[in-house]
């Protein structure tokens, strides 16, 4: 028997790189590719979204804004067209869930640090309070790249309406004040055509790591 392996050893090694060839092209086509899915209001958490929108099942974009960044600079729909970025809500006062979300988007930041096609966008849920100079004191302290990541303010009902309809990520607050907002752990993953692509807890490291990951799937997918 062993003679026999001998005599036909190149066969069989031959036999044995073919066979892992054919393993892997079948692994390959037969593998789930990774796919992000496209959210709109319809799929998410009614809680988070505006009535007037809770309706809409597909072609939900990000609608145009203005508000003033850290630096003063008015941001706008422009500044982000093109890009990949992540949203959030807080405040720069929150002593709860605010420091850990603001840490792990300094992780995103850096991952992407030399990526231009990736950026960051914080929006405050309290605008009375986080004026342009607090919120550059609030960017000082906390390693924000201005280049890479707005934290904006404005006005208060500009801010409501465009958390719960256009990113789906902020609670009604209190039911006597209209435009009352409690913001939620939730990161908002947005991709070059102002489509939302994904949420993400932003207080838990693993989360951050999907969010990463799913950034850097989307940068090849629109390549």
């Amino acid at each position: 028997m062993k003679s026999f392996f001998y005599k036909y050893r190149k066969f069989f090694g031959v036999l044995l790189v073919f066979s892992i060839i054919v393993i892997s092209l079948f692994y390959t086509a037969l593998k789930p590719k990774k796919t992000l899915p496209i959210y709109n209001p319809s799929d998410v958490n009614p809680e988070l979204v505006d009535t007037t929108v809770q309706y809409i099942a597909n072609k939900h974009f990000i609608a145009d804004f203005s508000f003033t960044n850290q630096n003063g600079k008015t941001i706008t729909q422009k500044e982000y067209e093109g890009k990949i970025y992540v949203a959030d809500f807080f405040f720069t006062t929150c002593k709860s869930i605010c420091p850990k979300m603001t840490t792990n988007l300094v992780d995103v930041q850096k991952a992407f640090l030399h990526n231009p096609k990736v950026k960051l966008l914080s929006f405050t849920v309290m605008p009375d309070v986080d004026s342009v100079s607090v919120l550059k004191d609030y960017a000082k302290i906390n390693g924000v790249i201005d280049s890479k990541w707005n934290l904006v303010t404005g006005d208060k009902k500009a801010i409501y309406t465009m958390a719960r309809k256009s990113f789906l990520a902020v609670k009604q607050g209190k039911p006597e004040e209209q435009y009352d907002m409690v913001h939620t752990e939730n990161f908002v993953l947005v991709d070059s055509q102002k489509r939302v692509r994904g949420f993400y807890d932003g207080t838990k490291k693993e989360e951050i790591q999907r969010l990463i990951e799913d950034i850097n799937w989307l940068v090849e997918d629109e390549k």
